[in-house]
């Protein structure tokens, strides 16, 4: 059996706060999740972070505080935490004296960013590089994931709306790993970061492709619906979030380091991704579209269709 854990990487409103939106599935065997999951935790420990949530984004944010502490990297771990809170309460005290607007967002930003102010940047930014790596290992992991630029993205002819397209290619990629990859005697299971709103959408959608399959395929392989947890509980959640945050800065920002890390683990079939999908326009030269499909025949499909290319690839291949 194997276990697909999907997390988000950018808002699926348009136009949004980001130009494209990355839901993202990483499926292991479960004989060895105990394995995975005592290697995440060795690497936090040599961090200091115990079961502190590994949340990428938040982690490799720059905190104005260390900067204004004299020789910050020098300070022992505990000294470095100390000096932080000292200038995040003195920080929160004088925009409540202020009342400023914003002082409800940096209250949020410090709750969030808590767990790691006692690490340098360079250490953070080290310390997620080890991880992707980590998952970039795993040999019979797969990763599966859609990648939507809202730019091509036509709200009013789509059948679904962003986020429901993105589910809907991930479910199908995953099943169709099932039937090809893994035997007839494997099922998978869908483990959801847990959101309200998402929840309940995604598991009306999953019914729904139990009783019909996708577009692409039928759902033999999958079990009931996803279940949706918190999180900050689950550790694969958390490396699905940040493969999720990688493939979404490589493909808004150019940004590759920690893409080409975990790149590694996209489903192939013959050396052609299969697992993850750009969704855009047949200009893109990125390592996703150029590993897609073969370049011939997306100058033959563009020819003829003159419409992007990735509408096109049957299965959602």
């Amino acid at each position: 059996m194997y276990v697909c854990y999907i997390d988000e990487s950018g808002t699926p409103d348009v136009p949004g706060n980001t130009s494209h939106f990355v839901l993202a599935g990483l499926a292991i065997p479960i004989s060895q999740w105990k394995t995975i999951d005592e290697a995440i935790s060795k690497i936090l420990a040599r961090y200091d972070l115990g079961d502190a949530e590994f949340h990428t984004a938040w982690i490799l944010r720059k905190y104005l505080e260390q900067s204004r502490i004299p020789d910050f990297d020098k300070l022992s771990r505990i000294a470095r935490r100390t000096a932080v809170e000292k200038e995040r309460v003195k920080e929160l005290l004088r925009l409540q004296k202020q009342k400023a607007s914003n002082y409800k967002q940096i209250k949020k930003t410090y709750a969030h960013t808590a767990a790691y102010i006692h690490l340098t940047f360079a250490e953070r930014t080290k310390m997620v590089q080890e991880v992707a790596d980590l998952i970039g290992s795993w040999d019979r992991a797969r990763l599966f994931a859609e990648s939507i630029d809202k730019t091509h993205f036509n709200q009013s002819t789509s059948q679904r709306s962003i986020d429901e397209q993105a589910f809907e290619q991930v479910v199908s990629r995953f099943e169709q790993y099932m039937v090809k990859a893994t035997g007839n005697d494997n099922f998978g299971l869908l483990v959801h970061d847990n959101n309200e709103t998402v929840a309940k959408k995604h598991t009306a959608l999953m019914r729904q492709f139990h009783l019909n399959g996708t577009l692409w395929t039928k759902i033999r392989r999958i079990i009931d619906t996803p279940l949706f947890v918190n999180s900050s509980l689950t550790s694969l959640v958390q490396m699905a979030d940040l493969c999720a945050y990688a493939l979404r800065r490589y493909f808004e920002n150019g940004e590759a380091d920690l893409f080409r890390r975990v790149f590694r683990r996209a489903d192939r079939v013959k050396g052609t991704v299969v697992g993850i999908r750009h969704f855009t326009d047949l200009k893109c030269v990125c390592d996703v579209c150029k590993a897609h499909k073969a370049p011939t025949l997306q100058r033959k499909m563009g020819r003829r269709l003159k419409t992007p290319f990735a509408k096109f690839t049957k299965s959602g291949e």
